[in-house]
């Protein structure tokens, strides 16, 4: 303490040592931040500064899991072009805000199949079906996808790794972490797709509703109640990239309108991974690293 500079107090003989200048500390915090962009209602972009370890400061020495520098986050790029966030609509189209025939429909169906729903354990999970989860903040949802890492299948943070889990989905969904594996391939087709009304040309999700929702007062039919389940899947589950009602979901829906105890949760959990790979990727793409 003999080099440390010593103040006396004002009006008074008392001494004390003063906290050093914070420049240099203020300085080290700042470079040890990243940009986090977010948007305002008005549409202006902004950005805060959130925790981050550089790349000069990541260790390599891990011979048990070599690392592959083309899979590291997109946030250890040299640059980051901030016009990615400019247009999200785009990015996140998949994933549409609900309309007056969906939940038309959705309110319609559920009124019958409310039970059946509960047995097949998908009951509290398709009641997000109401409300327009399309409200999330893109930018944040874009900025948290620079840290995942394509390789180890986490989340790479300054502190250590994060993924997503089943206790995660079943936690947020209420879906049941447990049940029996799906394998389109091998399961057996109880309803003839031949023998349902399901119209295949009109895919795009507001025709298909038009094409396949019952007059107002009319019991829902097994056709409806697959067609519906169809739809769900495409739009509210797996957000399918084509906006439309793939014919590859017949066999899931069935399945589910027959109560069958299908694991749905790792279904969810395994397209979540593949979701946040494809979109990594396509950050690198887009950017041209």
């Amino acid at each position: 303490m003999a080099s440390a500079q010593v103040c006396k107090v004002k009006d008074g003989d008392d001494t004390f040592v003063p906290i050093p200048g914070m420049e240099e500390a203020r300085m080290k915090i700042f470079q040890s931040q990243v940009l986090l962009p977010f948007s305002l209602e008005n549409g202006n972009i902004h950005a805060f500064l959130g925790p981050f370890v550089g790349q000069n400061k990541k260790k390599f020495g891990n011979t048990l899991l070599l690392e592959d520098t083309t899979t590291l986050p997109f946030i250890h790029s040299t640059e980051i072009d901030l016009a990615l966030f400019g247009d999200t609509t785009k990015i996140f189209r998949a994933f549409p805000p609900i309309k007056d025939r969906h939940l038309q429909w959705f309110l319609r169906v559920e009124d019958a199949m409310n039970s059946s729903w509960a047995e097949t354990g998908i009951l509290d999970f398709i009641q997000l079906a109401k409300f327009d989860l399309h409200l999330f903040d893109p930018q944040m949802l874009l900025s948290a996808i620079f840290f995942w890492n394509r390789e180890t299948r986490a989340f790479e943070f300054p502190y250590g790794f994060v993924c997503p889990t089943l206790l995660d989905i079943a936690a947020i969904t209420g879906l049941p972490p447990v049940g029996d594996r799906f394998y389109p391939d091998s399961f057996e087709e109880e309803i003839s797709i031949k023998e349902l009304s399901i119209t295949w040309d009109k895919k795009t999700y507001l025709a298909f509703i038009n094409a396949h929702v019952a007059q107002p007062g009319t019991p829902v039919s097994i056709s409806e109640h697959i067609a519906f389940l169809m739809y769900w899947l495409s739009v509210c589950v797996f957000c399918t990239p084509s906006l439309q009602v793939p014919k590859y979901y017949y066999i899931l829906a069935q399945a589910l309108h027959l109560k069958k105890k299908i694991c749905l949760s790792k279904l969810l959990l395994a397209s979540l991974y593949t979701c946040l790979d494809e979109a990594s990727e396509n950050l690198f793409r887009e950017s041209g690293p």
